[in-house]
């Protein structure tokens, strides 16, 4: 492993995590790791709790020794703004993304690191749990060919956040993070792939995503409804999408957001599945 490229992982952290969530973040992104990273970055996104500091402060130890970089900032002002940031403060162009609830798998990086020297943007399968991480539940697999991420990219983000790893100039060169309301990820890789960023996924599961007791009624309600139609406008204005497919996306995403958290779990369900392939 002594020819892959040196790599950074960015995290953000705000008051409404988890710090016994954030430790078995820090631990399967450090010492579980088969090919383990340079640096961790964690930008903490305005005041946190006590035992989240507590963690923050504590984190080389948990990382067993592996640089961590917490980065504060004064205001909470959102992930992608926290991301834009954590990027400054990186040192290697090559940086994997994280959560600071979720785990990753062992051979992640030992998987997706080596594959960088050909890519900008490369991501992976995921599994959702709710409590026990081995319970493995709803699979998230993605289209893995720049063809086809091409292909479903004007009806959905064809990539796992939680799993991608990019590089940095990549990121900056499309002009990176975006403050949209939870679909920063969404349009940043709208823009990398219509820019002719170098992508692709692997079907691995390489991370296992927390899946919390709202996380499908986050996903409605009127902020989300102005998010999707402000996403929408710039893929539209930017060439991303066509006035067909504008539509298209008005009428299924704007009326996603608006059913009742049960079928949209099942509508989602039901597009993880079958929804991507041409």
């Amino acid at each position: 492993m002594a020819n892959n490229p040196q790599f950074s992982v960015l995290m953000a952290v705000y008051r409404g995590d988890d710090a016994g969530f954030l430790r078995r973040a820090l631990q399967s992104v450090t010492v579980d790791q088969e090919l383990k990273p340079d640096q961790i970055v964690i930008v903490r996104d305005g005041p946190v709790p006590q035992d989240l500091a507590r963690i923050l402060s504590q984190a080389d130890d948990i990382t067993d020794g592996i640089p961590v970089d917490v980065i504060p900032l004064r205001k909470n002002g959102g992930l992608a703004r926290a991301l834009q940031e954590g990027l400054k403060h990186c040192r290697h162009d090559i940086v994997a993304r994280a959560d600071a609830d979720d785990i990753c798998l062992p051979h992640r990086f030992a998987i997706q690191i080596p594959l960088m020297k050909d890519l900008d943007l490369l991501g992976a399968g995921i599994a959702e749990f709710h409590t026990d991480e081995a319970d493995e539940g709803l699979i998230r697999r993605l289209p893995t060919t720049a063809a086809d991420i091409r292909h479903v990219l004007p009806l959905r983000d064809p990539f796992n956040h939680p799993s991608v790893v990019f590089r940095a100039s990549a990121v900056e060169a499309a002009g990176g993070y975006d403050d949209l309301t939870r679909m920063e990820d969404y349009w940043l890789f709208a823009r990398m792939v219509h820019g002719g960023a170098r992508v692709a996924n692997v079907p691995d599961i390489l991370v296992r995503y927390r899946v919390g007791s709202g996380a499908y009624s986050r996903r409605g309600g009127l902020e989300m409804v102005r998010a999707e139609l402000q996403l929408q406008g710039a893929m539209f204005k930017t060439g991303i999408t066509t006035p067909v497919q504008y539509v298209r996306n008005l009428a299924i995403r704007g009326g996603y957001r608006l059913v009742p958290a049960g079928v949209k779990k099942l509508l989602y369900r039901t597009a993880m599945k079958t929804g991507w392939k041409r």
